[in-house]
């Protein structure tokens, strides 16, 4: 009895050769140890220009621009309080940063962004402040114009209280995403390096 062959479509064997093509492209990619870029990362804006903020409400310094600051590298944290006990666990770091690079082209920017229930007073902004020890320039983004536009908006955000570090030609060069940095941890050993770093490229 003479064998049925079978006929093959070709839609099928395309999809299997294209199943293979990824099967393969994603065990290269494990074995090489490189998964990836997670959707919503920062490394798409490592490298960019950052824009000019949109900030009132400074304390500790007059209002600033962000061009005024080319040849400062700069470090803008969003925080807030009372609610975030990652910004009141990363303020004393910061506050070490700002005494121990200021003099040598370091400028902290406390960005604060208001999520309390209660109604926004620049008065508690600046109490808030005070009670963390900062010294460094602190402004206030009213309705998250600035966060939306440099981070929320940019990708899949689970945190807003993040930190960049921009260098002293307005380039972001390191971000962290969020949460905290507090002393001694890695976090905070990383973005004392890079601040080294850029200081370093004068």
């Amino acid at each position: 009895m003479p064998s049925i062959r079978r006929r093959t479509s070709f839609p099928a064997v395309l999809a299997a050769a294209v199943g293979a093509c990824v099967l393969a492209v994603t065990v290269s990619t494990t074995l090489s140890g490189m998964p990836p870029p997670a959707k919503g990362g920062s490394g798409d804006l490592i490298g960019t220009r950052a824009p000019e903020w949109r900030l009132d409400g400074w304390l500790n310094s007059k209002p600033l621009k962000l061009a005024d600051l080319r040849g400062k590298v700069v470090l803008v944290r969003w925080w807030t309080a009372p609610e975030c006990p990652h910004c009141a666990a990363t303020a004393p770091v910061l506050n070490e940063f700002h005494k121990e690079y200021a003099d040598k082209g370091l400028v902290i920017v406390g960005v604060y962004h208001h999520k309390s229930r209660t109604p926004l007073k620049d008065s508690d902004v600046a109490a808030h402040a005070q009670r963390l020890g900062f010294q460094f320039p602190v402004a206030i983004d009213r309705e998250w114009t600035t966060l939306k536009q440099w981070w929320l908006e940019t990708g899949d955000r689970p945190w807003t209280s993040v930190s960049f570090l921009i260098d002293r030609q307005g380039v972001i060069r390191h971000i962290h995403e969020g949460g905290r940095y507090e002393k001694g941890s890695d976090d905070a050993k990383l973005m004392e390096e890079k601040i080294k770093a850029l200081l370093g490229e004068g």
